[in-house]
């Protein structure tokens, strides 16, 4: 009897042993089809998330926020996606929530965590972040110094860009994310002429572009319509930018009333206050694009905006 319980004991002991000695088997990310007709297909979005204050009480708290917000975020299904005014708390937290995204951003006050991100979040399973070719700028006459505001703005205000490759074509493409002052109107025309030439000034200039943002101006704001390439006034000279931009939902909706994105938690799109925008190079084919309201509770005082846009493979 005792021989037995001992061969017993032994047998599950090693059993045991075998089991913890299994080797790890590797979790390969979902394949990605490929695309031989070199084609860029990308739903893309860009939010501004509202963010962290003591001062935001009930459902407008960061703690009741999180989960509309991922919510939102896993409806509109986005390719890559932008946000804005985002605490690195906050980033920390849709990190979490969002394991199937990679993140490129640092905080505007020191150019690492402390202030607002104006990040950018991408499909980790379809893209290859090429990080030679990325970073942070200051909307500022310094523009590589952190936390550096010369515009007359009192709050500093950044862009940030990242080149992404798809792995389904190998083909790469820019994005730029922005937030720009919400008071300081030769703030905003001296951001849009900085974003224009390092656009210009990308590396690849044959890839295209996606610009998202809040602008804090609406599409006929002289700073936005010189992006698009119109001819206007611009900090006292007249002035086209040769590669302006398109802008997804005003080019598909010229004429829709309700427009509005910054609601200001009313839950109403009625009106024209839209200062959140997708911009993307011309010879994008424009496939979708939406003001994407939801239900209450609202996951912030914004809409976020979305955009389905096809680069061809000659673009």
């Amino acid at each position: 009897m005792k021989f037995g319980k001992i061969t017993v004991a032994l047998a599950l002991a090693l059993g045991c042993a075998a089991c913890r000695k299994k080797p790890a088997v590797a979790v390969s990310p979902p394949p990605v089809p490929v695309r031989t007709d070199g084609v860029i297909d990308l739903r893309m979005a860009t939010f501004n998330i509202r963010y962290e204050n003591d001062g935001d009480r009930d459902f407008r708290s960061w703690r009741l926020r999180i989960v509309p917000a991922v919510k939102a975020i896993r409806s509109m299904r986005p390719d890559v996606f932008g946000v804005q005014e985002a605490l690195h708390g906050q980033v920390a937290d849709l990190r979490a929530s969002l394991p199937d995204f990679d993140f490129h951003g640092i905080g505007r006050d020191d150019g690492k965590k402390e202030g607002e991100y104006s990040g950018i979040f991408y499909r980790s399973d379809r893209f290859d972040a090429d990080v030679t070719d990325a970073g942070t700028f200051w909307l500022s006459d310094t523009p590589e110094v952190p936390g550096s505001k010369t515009w007359g703005n009192d709050v500093t205000r950044i862009a940030t860009w990242i080149r992404l490759v798809d792995r389904s074509t190998g083909r790469g493409f820019y994005v730029f994310n922005t937030h720009w002052d919400h008071k300081n109107q030769p703030s905003r025309e001296k951001a849009a002429l900085l974003l224009a030439k390092r656009i210009d000034d990308r590396r690849k200039q044959s890839e295209p572009v996606v610009l998202l943002g809040d602008f804090n101006a609406v599409e006929g704001n002289a700073a936005v319509a010189y992006l698009r390439g119109k001819p206007v006034t611009l900090a006292g000279q007249k002035q086209t930018w040769t590669h302006g931009l398109v802008d997804a939902f005003d080019t598909l909706y010229p004429a829709k009333g309700n427009r509005t994105t910054l609601h200001f938690w009313s839950g109403k799109r009625d009106g024209d206050r839209n200062v959140d925008h997708i911009l993307v190079s011309p010879g994008a084919k424009l496939i979708a694009a939406d003001i994407f309201t939801g239900k209450a509770p609202w996951p912030s005082d914004h809409f976020p905006v979305t955009a389905q846009i096809v680069f061809p493979a000659t673009s």
